[in-house]
């Protein structure tokens, strides 16, 4: 089994712009932040088939390497075996003609073609195996089932969605800050963050600084991180970042 290639679902393009609307010019120490996942992925089909197996319900959670989608892949198994055959055929006749070229009963022209012909039948058998290896979807990171797009015994074609799956580790905390703070906000610094969903507070620390400043709301991307793992902690989530201000 292998794992299929993972389509990476880029953030939401209107992320930034939304925080900004949302971000009111900084009263204190406050700014607003959202919760996100660090990875989150759609996972879509690399071949055209069938789903055999969709085990996982939305807000499931896997582990790294387990197994999320598995299709039908008789038609291509059986494709598969008819290569691995032809493959051996061909080997085969290569031992054969090198033996008869040794006793000048063939001229070398037989020799080269059936060499050609087990090149291509190994090329062929690779290209199968590749094939069967999309067959099973494995999951990228240990995380959690987000969305089911698709349903088992549905068809799809090559690069339809089927899953939407976020990293279940620490979330990130995604705000805009004022300009003006970076001549004291360094990363390593550390805020509290009162979480709306849950009206809790969570120590957090500043993990990076965005790279440019937005030259109309003289504001610029900060990334942190909640210290503490809590399972009621959700990607979508939002709140306030209080920062101690420098006297």
């Amino acid at each position: 089994m292998a794992t299929a290639k993972y389509c990476v679902a880029a953030l939401p393009l209107l992320l930034a712009a939304s925080l900004q609307a949302a971000t009111p010019p900084a009263n204190g120490g406050r700014i607003r932040v959202q919760l996100m996942s660090r990875a989150a992925v759609t996972l879509s089909s690399e071949l055209p088939a069938k789903i055999a197996r969709l085990p996982l319900e939305e807000g499931s959670h896997f582990a790294k390497g387990q197994t999320l989608v598995e299709f039908d892949c008789s038609s291509y198994r059986a494709q598969l075996n008819k290569a691995q055959a032809s493959q051996e055929a061909a080997q085969q006749l290569v031992k054969v003609n090198a033996r008869l070229a040794e006793l000048n009963s063939i001229g070398a022209l037989e020799l080269t073609q059936a060499q050609g012909k087990a090149k291509e039948s190994h090329a062929e058998v690779s290209y199968m195996r590749s094939t069967v290896a999309k067959c099973v979807i494995s999951a990228p990171f240990a995380g959690r089932v987000a969305k089911r797009i698709a349903a088992p015994h549905q068809y799809l074609n090559t690069g339809m969605p089927i899953l939407e799956v976020v990293d279940s580790g620490p979330l990130e905390l995604r705000m805009l800050v004022p300009s003006r703070w970076l001549a004291w906000l360094k990363p390593g610094q550390r805020f509290d963050v009162q979480v709306d969903e849950l009206g809790r507070s969570f120590p957090a620390s500043l993990v990076r600084l965005g790279a440019r400043i937005d030259p109309v709301s003289q504001s610029i991307a900060a990334t942190g991180q909640i210290e503490a793992k809590d399972a009621a902690l959700l990607p979508g989530m939002s709140g306030w970042a209080t920062f101690a201000l420098p006297k």
